[in-house]
């Protein structure tokens, strides 16, 4: 397993997924809170048979990052440790460094799912001139009152509930969840911590000074930020940032993990479709 060491000396395993054929972007995949990037391999797959080569690292303190992190104790994974979210953020900004020192010439992409979704949106806002597309699924506006980081299972609560329906309608991705020994169903607020919960919240940066492309994709029933909100990031995208080329896709009947979702082939279609406008196969 690849693995580049951080500002504190912690060791992050990543994967290199090279594309089908001659490659004509690259796409950094981040995971989201409590899982890993083991859980995206249908997409991963989709994307290299397009010609998108794909890197994604288990983020700090999860999945097998974090397991080597805390010495192999599953009660703290998700626990980001020393520099917490900043040290985080800053571990893929070095790995987004590495990506574009070994794959001179080709679009990079940013493709972030909810808590990677944030650490995208963090990482657009600080170093714009780094990327060449933006797609966030489970996104949010991070703003008090339009993300959410606990009760995210309320609307399925019962007797009967796993606490993980708030993921997927298909329920065999929450039992797996539960079974996967890299993932933790603790809730967002206690893995990450009050303090840095607060330094999620931000808008994104005015003036961008480039005009990148911006997909966001979400479930109608996403309980993390959901349709309103991601309506409301696609306007601040807008208004704010300057940027011209924002879609924003909303799909019935979905949850939260859009990619293990039932409509997920729709999902991974309408992924390509965008990106094949945007990045067209070179002469």
């Amino acid at each position: 397993m690849p693995e580049f060491i951080d500002a504190h000396g912690i060791a992050i395993v990543y994967d290199v997924h090279p594309a089908k054929g001659e490659p004509r972007a690259v796409v950094q995949l981040l995971h989201g809170v409590g899982e890993h990037a083991g859980r995206y391999a249908r997409l991963i797959e989709a994307l290299t048979a397009q010609g998108y080569a794909v890197w994604a690292a288990d983020h700090r303190g999860h999945g097998r990052t974090g397991m080597t992190q805390h010495g192999g104790d599953i009660a703290r994974l998700g626990h980001l440790g020393p520099g917490g979210l900043r040290a985080a953020l800053a571990a893929m900004w070095q790995f987004s460094e590495q990506i574009r020192a070994e794959n001179a010439g080709l679009p990079l992409m940013l493709l972030g799912h909810s808590g990677g979704s944030v650490l995208a949106q963090m990482l657009v806002n600080m170093h714009p001139e780094a990327y060449d597309g933006l797609i966030l699924t489970g996104s949010a506006l991070r703003m008090p009152g339009s993300i959410r980081a606990s009760g995210l299972n309320k609307p399925w609560d019962g007797p009967e509930a796993m606490g993980t329906e708030w993921l997927s309608s298909d329920l065999s991705v929450g039992r797996a969840f539960l079974d996967d020994s890299l993932t933790t169903s603790e809730e967002p607020i206690k893995l990450i911590g009050v303090l840095d919960s607060l330094r999620m919240y931000g808008l994104p940066r005015k003036n961008l000074g480039r005009d990148i492309p911006v997909l966001l994709m979400v479930g109608r029933e996403d309980t993390v930020g959901g349709p309103r909100s991601v309506h409301k990031l696609a306007a601040a995208y807008r208004t704010r940032s300057g940027l011209t080329d924002v879609t924003t896709l909303v799909y019935p009947d979905t949850r939260h993990e859009i990619f293990n979702d039932l409509s997920q082939a729709d999902v991974r279609a309408d992924l390509l479709a965008w990106l094949d406008k945007r990045f067209p196969v070179r002469d």
